[in-house]
């Protein structure tokens, strides 16, 4: 029989390393550094917000059978849908594409004496988006809750273009 000769670190090693292998199964008084740490799998994608049914180049959108309006920077959603009351019927709120001629922070309506915060002005007749009640229809504009209205107040322009469909 022929004997090999091992370096004595190697023995060690593989004595270690047998010993580690054929020891009974002890629970661990710990987790592994870092498997506590670990989340489990989700996904971390949100999906994109809806599509408006506005044109692509609107800087915002509303839908009157949706009561809903959205804010949009190069064709992307910025802010909303956010719910809306439009005009009731004997003083609709007008379809069609137009630009913020106007806004005015503080706005009183001379005609229907009421007060008209954070009005933006963007149709003929005075419609304009403005804080108002989301229960009861307006005279033509579009009402918003407050909070909505001051973002819309502040986020558009004159001259930006706004799109109302049906």
């Amino acid at each position: 029989m022929r004997r090999t000769r091992m370096a004595p670190g190697l023995v060690l090693g593989a004595l270690t390393v047998l010993t580690a292998c054929s020891a009974p199964d002890v629970a661990a008084p710990h987790p592994p550094v870092g498997a506590a740490a670990l989340p489990a799998a989700t996904s971390t994608t949100t999906p994109p917000p809806p599509a408006t049914p506005c044109a692509a180049g609107v800087d915002a959108c509303v839908s009157l059978s949706a009561r809903q309006a959205w804010l949009l920077r190069d064709g992307a959603v910025r802010f909303g849908p956010v719910p809306i009351m439009p005009g009731k019927p004997s003083g609709p709120t007008p379809t069609g594409t137009f630009r913020v001629q106007w806004k005015d922070r503080d706005h009183h309506s001379k005609e229907f004496d009421a007060p008209m915060p954070d009005s933006v002005f963007f149709a003929p007749g005075g419609i304009a988006f403005h804080a108002g009640s989301l229960q009861t229809p307006s005279n033509g504009c579009i009402h918003l809750a407050d909070a909505d209205a001051r973002r819309f107040f502040d986020e558009l322009a004159v001259g930006a273009v706004v799109q109302v469909v049906p």
